[in-house]
């Protein structure tokens, strides 16, 4: 069911029983959609890295990468990644070459609708459910804020939201985005040409 949502906050969380790999993330309540917790997944491999955000009223989401780049990162990234919410896939698109931060941004496409996601700088984003015949659409931004154990990560929505968008925009509060903002798009673009630098080299 489409619902206005009123903005809300979520806080740093930690989880886990102690002497166990503690999850770590976000939590927060929404006046409309409940509990909400972003949180990452402990992983069996050293190549993987996952993040899921759950929540009362909204889908579960799992957004999971798995390659040679996430063993240097805590989070999930958008190389080698895939995402669903629910039972669902989610199609994930992006140009690696954009020149803006539109350019650069994350295509999505779920249940037949179509979102892009991009980034406003590091540390704030934005989710648009694109509008059809039958929608206006929704803009879902998310900010964090804070340092340390204050930090924390703002949302406010704009249009009628189903849960699947909220589910959609939060997760990506666990997934380093970098590669969408300009600065992390030079480092990542100069990472593949050493690579492939040095994979000339060797062969």
């Amino acid at each position: 069911m489409h619902t206005r949502s009123t903005p809300f906050t979520l806080s740093t969380w930690q989880g886990g029983e102690k002497g166990t790999l503690r999850r770590t993330g976000w939590q927060g309540r929404s006046a409309e959609w409940g509990e909400i917790t972003v949180a990452s997944l402990p992983h069996a491999l050293d190549n993987v890295r996952a993040t899921e955000v759950t929540g009362g009223r909204i889908p579960r989401g799992v957004f999971e990468s798995r390659g040679l780049q996430v063993m240097i990162t805590e989070r999930p990234t958008l190389n080698g990644a895939t995402l669903r919410i629910g039972d669902a896939v989610v199609y994930l698109k992006r140009n690696r070459w954009g020149a803006t931060h539109r350019g650069r941004a994350l295509h999505l496409q779920h249940a037949g609708d179509r979102y892009r996601l991009w980034a406003v700088n590091r540390r704030e984003y934005v989710l648009m459910r694109e509008a059809d015949n039958q929608d206006r659409g929704v803009t879902v931004k998310v900010k964090e804020a804070g340092i340390a154990k204050w930090k924390r990560v703002d949302v406010s929505v704009t249009g009628r939201a189903l849960g699947a968008d909220i589910a959609l925009a939060l997760v990506f509060a666990g997934v380093d985005r970098s590669v969408l903002t300009r600065r992390g798009a030079v480092r990542a673009g100069l990472s593949r040409v050493f690579h492939v630098a040095a994979d000339s080299a060797l062969g």
